[in-house]
C-alpha cells in the first residue's frame, strides 16, 4: 500500500513510521508534518535517509498540498494535532485551525483523491472525567461525548466531522480513541518525559495538585501495533478504544520515575491545579481485544523503566527543549 501518515515528526507519528516500516517493509509511506514546536524531524531522519519514508512539510490546512498529498494514496492515519491541554487553555485559536480545520481539510483530500481508508486518532479526553470513588466506570465506544478543555473539544469535533464523512459521503473512516501514551520522541512538555528530563537536569519536577489524577496508561508501541491491526482488519465507520489499563494516579507516576532514578520525594514540587484539571480516565477496550484481538504486551513498569533508559541515552534529542 501507498500509506500517508499525518504528524509524522511528532511522538506517536515517528514511532509509527518506524513500526510501520519494519513491519510492512513493501509498503510506501508518505508524511506531512508542519515541524511545530513539538515535532522533531530526527525522530524519523534515519527512515528517510533509508528512502522508507518520503517527508512533506506541509500544513494540513493548506487543501491544494493535501489534495496532492494525498493522491494514489490507499490509506490515510490522521494524527496530525496540537495536543497539549496546557497549552490549548492558553491559546485555544490554533487547537481548533489544526485539529477541526485540518481534519475537514484531509477528509475532504480523501475523498478527491479517492482513498480507500480514512483512520482518524483521537484521545480517551473527548468523553470528559471519571470519578476516581467509582473503579468499576470505563469509558466504552458508546459513551457521551463531554469534552473539558479546548484540545479535547477540537479533537471531539474532529471525531464527529470523520463520522459525519462517513455517513454522508460513504468515505471508508475509521476511529480509535486512546488513552495516555508514553515512550521514546515525546516532547518534554507531557508529564513523564517532563518528569525525567527534568530530574536527569537536576531540578523538581512540578505535580498539580495533589498528584490525585488518574490516567491510563499505555506504551507507544502498543498503541502503534493496534493501529495496525485496526487498519487492516477494523470495520468502515466503527470505533475502537485503545488502553492497556495501567491506571496510576500522576504521583504514583513520578514516584516511579523518582526509584528508578534512584532519588527522593524531595524532587517533587506541588503546584496549583490547572483550571478544569479532569479526575480519571479508564477505558474498556473489550472491543478492540475481542474483534481483533489485540493484546498490549508491555507492562507498565518495564515500559517506563525503558522510556528512562531512551531520555537518558539521547540527552541531545531533548536538551534544550521548552517543558
Amino acid at each position: 500500500m501507498r500509506v500517508l501518515v499525518t504528524g509524522g515528526a511528532g511522538f506517536i507519528g515517528a514511532n509509527l513510521l518506524h513500526e510501520w516500516s519494519t513491519l510492512h517493509p513493501d509498503d510506501e509511506l508518505v508524511t506531512v508534518d508542519a515541524l511545530t514546536y513539538a515535532a522533531r524531524l530526527d525522530s524519523i531522519q534515519p527512515l528517510i535517509e533509508a528512502g522508507r519514508v518520503r517527508f512533506l512539510h506541509q500544513d494540513i490546512t493548506d487543501p491544494p498540498r493535501m489534495l496532492e498529498a494525498a493522491r494514489g494514496c490507499d490509506l490515510i492515519i490522521h494524527l496530525a494535532a496540537e495536543s497539549h491541554v496546557d497549552r490549548s487553555i492558553a491559546e485555544p485559536a490554533p487547537f481548533v485551525r489544526t485539529n477541526v480545520v485540518g481534519t475537514q481539510v484531509l477528509l475532504d483530500a480523501a475523498r478527491s483523491a479517492d482513498v480507500g481508508w480514512f483512520h482518524l486518532v483521537s484521545t480517551d479526553e473527548v468523553f470528559g472525567s471519571l470519578p476516581i470513588d467509582r473503579p468499576d466506570l470505563r469509558f466504552s465506544e458508546g459513551s457521551r461525548y463531554d469534552p473539558r478543555s479546548p484540545y479535547s473539544a477540537s479533537k471531539a469535533a474532529a471525531d464527529h466531522l470523520a463520522r459525519a464523512y462517513h455517513h454522508t459521503y460513504g468515505l471508508r473512516v475509521t476511529l480509535s480513541n486512546c488513552g495516555n501514551n508514553y515512550g521514546p520522541f515525546q516532547h518534554p512538555e507531557k508529564l513523564i518525559p517532563r518528569a525525567i528530563t527534568r530530574l536527569l537536569s537536576g531540578a523538581k519536577v512540578p505535580v498539580y495538585g495533589r498528584g490525585a489524577n488518574v490516567r491510563d496508561w499505555i506504551h507507544v508501541r502498543d498503541h502503534c501495533h493496534a493501529l495496525d491491526l485496526i487498519t487492516h482488519r477494523g470495520q468502515a465507520g466503527r470505533t475502537y478504544l485503545v488502553g492497556a489499563g495501567n491506571e496510576r494516579t500522576n504521583l504514583d507516576v513520578v514516584q516511579q520515575i523518582l526509584e528508578i532514578l534512584g532519588l527522593s520525594r524531595e524532587r517533587i514540587e506541588f503546584v496549583p491545579d490547572r483550571p478544569g484539571h479532569d479526575l480519571r480516565y479508564a477505558l474498556d477496550t473489550r472491543e478492540i481485544r475481542d474483534q481483533l484481538g489485540w493484546r498490549p504486551t508491555i507492562p507498565f513498569e518495564q515500559g517506563l523503566r525503558e522510556t528512562v533508559d531512551w531520555y537518558r541515552a539521547h540527552p541531545e534529542w531533548w536538551t534544550g527543549a521548552t517543558a
